[in-house]
């Protein structure tokens, strides 16, 4: 009898990248109250730099506090995909004619307040590929 099982694969951080790269929409991680909080973003990667736009007070993330990005691609009910994370200090991007620009490119889900654009510089690229093997059970 032959069972499906389900394994992560290492990626090296320049497939890392790339896939990142190629996607438009994660999940900002940070640390609030000792707690993490994990909110939806919009993103572009520039000049090594990670743009996220994401629904949350710029006040809730101190300048050059370090963050966690991921995005990922899962095909269900496979479970066959990848996932990418990115790590590293971030800053609020403050620079008017910037931050106009990236709200008219990256698209959001609040406005005032609670949108920010954040420039995340990644230190940690790590990913892993989802994938599927088959192997005979009773081995």
């Amino acid at each position: 009898m032959t069972v499906p099982d389900r394994r992560m694969i290492e990626v090296s951080g320049t497939e890392a990248l790339w896939l990142l790269e190629g996607s438009a929409q994660g999940r900002l991680v940070y640390i609030q109250r000792d707690l993490a909080v994990v909110r939806p973003a919009a993103h572009v990667m520039e000049y090594g730099r990670l743009v996220v736009r994401t629904p949350v007070q710029a006040a809730a993330v101190p300048g050059r506090a370090p963050l966690t990005y991921q995005v990922d691609e899962i095909r269900s009910p496979a479970g066959t995909g990848w996932t990418v994370s990115a790590h590293g200090p971030a800053d609020v991007v403050s620079d008017p004619d910037e931050a106009a620009h990236y709200r008219r490119t990256l698209p959001g889900w609040a406005h005032g307040p609670h949108d920010t654009l954040l420039r995340l510089h990644p230190q940690q690229v790590s990913g892993f590929r989802l994938a599927r093997t088959v192997t005979e059970a009773g081995r």
